[in-house]
């Protein structure tokens, strides 16, 4: 649910569907390799097109209000879905050539950000860290 809306989930994944961040990066190298690609796709590029489709995720939300881009979010639920995609596919495989374990990274991050943002000082605050 985004905020008041009620946003059907598109579908149940089956059980046997492995969902798992090295699952994912793994369908997503495949994917690439299957098509000679890995030789395009250096750090520099995939933070390029990271930007681009971030870019093309944002024009959805360009010039709305939060009551607007709530609604953008149910009437345009699949080009937004499809957006969001290709940011993560691009953003896995960037962390996965890296040799990033991104699991392992956004812990971190999320253990930082509960030391950076405490719950009895940041709660309901959309203060930066060092303004708590």
């Amino acid at each position: 649910m985004c905020h008041g809306l009620s946003i059907a989930r598109p579908r149940d994944y089956d059980d046997e569907m492995d969902t798992t961040i090295a699952a994912l990066t793994s369908e997503i190298r495949a994917f690439r390799d299957a098509r000679d690609w890995r030789q395009f796709h250096n750090p520099k590029e995939l933070a390029v097109a990271i930007t681009a489709e971030a870019g093309e995720l944002l024009q959805h939300f360009v010039w709305q209000n939060p009551e607007q881009s709530e609604r953008r979010v149910v009437d345009g639920r699949a080009e937004i879905e499809s957006e969001i995609a290709d940011v993560a596919i691009l953003l896995f495989e960037l962390a996965d050539n890296c040799g990033i374990d991104l699991a392992a990274a956004m812990r971190a991050k999320l253990a930082r950000n509960e030391e950076r943002y405490p719950v009895d000082k940041a709660r309901g605050s959309n203060r930066k860290y060092n303004e708590l």
